[in-house]
């Protein structure tokens, strides 16, 4: 696999404040990666650095082999910041033809790929519009289609669903997976389970420094089931543990469950066992993973 960024003992000072501290990692090509931690653990400043927005007080970065900043990468990475607004003045079309233009693109050119990228997230239709005759998950795709003009290889995205409803939410989720085997994305979020169904790795920061740098559903994972529910049933935990192969239940947060697995080898076994058991007391439940989500892989 190719190296698209390479991050080396990188820390940013601003003044007396560290908000990075010797961070350093590498991605290769591949699935979307998250990049999570609480606020003012440094996600911001990282994304920063990797756009070149700003430079690193000391340390190395290397975007697809170059310097962040560097016009080599004009074209080939984009950066969606969670703030990103539309110009209310202008129609959709008239907005990502300008932004088309600044990569070098002709007339011709930037026109073919807005129209290409508006069909990309689904608003073919939109051309025309203004920013306020659309709904707040449409503006929202609409920039996601601007991210993707010129068809880079790495685009970052920074809460990237934050103030949707869970149907734009989902739509914008499924734009990720459908393009992710031609882009690398990178994606950061409050929302752990949102990234869990998108990512295959996770960079945890906190509080400037890389926690954790792994890989999600790896065999920290085996030997556990999680269990979502709709409500809390007081009595579902010695019912869980009655299940031959469980040999621990744990209250992971409100209406969800972490189930210890003494045989991973007859896991679907226990699956259905449990499911038949969760039906025989009239138990909804709302998911069921194979193994730990996000939240409990990095707490």
């Amino acid at each position: 696999m190719s190296l698209i960024i390479d991050v080396q003992q990188v820390t940013k000072r601003y003044g007396d404040k560290t908000a990075l501290n010797k961070v350093e990692f590498s991605l290769e090509k591949g699935a979307p990666v998250a990049l999570v931690g609480p606020n003012g653990a440094g996600k911001t400043t990282l994304f920063s650095l990797l756009c070149g927005y700003i430079q690193p007080s000391s340390g190395k970065i290397s975007i697809l082999g170059h310097t962040p900043g560097n016009s080599a990468l004009f074209g080939r990475l984009s950066a969606l910041p969670q703030d990103a607004q539309l110009d209310p003045r202008f129609t959709i079309a008239m907005q990502l033809n300008f932004y088309a233009r600044l990569q070098g693109m002709s007339n011709k050119l930037a026109k073919k790929d807005t129209a290409r990228v508006l069909d990309m997230v689904g608003l073919s239709d939109a051309l025309t519009s203004l920013p306020s005759e659309l709904s707040h998950g449409m503006r929202k795709r609409a920039t996601i289609a601007q991210a993707l003009l010129g068809s880079p290889e790495i685009v970052m995205l920074d809460e990237a669903t934050a103030g949707l409803d869970p149907a734009n939410a989902k739509e914008i989720r499924a734009i990720v997976s459908e393009h992710a085997s031609d882009v690398n994305f990178i994606l950061s979020s409050h929302d752990l389970s949102e990234l869990e169904r998108l990512c295959d790795q996770v960079l945890y920061l906190d509080n400037g420094h890389l926690k954790q740098h792994q890989t999600l559903n790896n065999n920290d994972s085996a030997g556990f089931l999680t269990l979502r529910m709709k409500q809390i049933y007081p009595e579902i935990m010695p019912v869980i543990l009655q299940i031959p192969g469980v040999s621990q239940v744990t209250m992971t947060q409100d209406k969800e469950y972490l189930l210890t697995i003494s045989n991973e080898q007859g896991k679907l076994t226990i699956e259905m066992d449990l499911l038949t058991a969760l039906a025989s007391h009239n138990w909804s439940y709302t998911q069921l993973i194979n193994g730990k989500t996000l939240e409990n892989q990095l707490f």
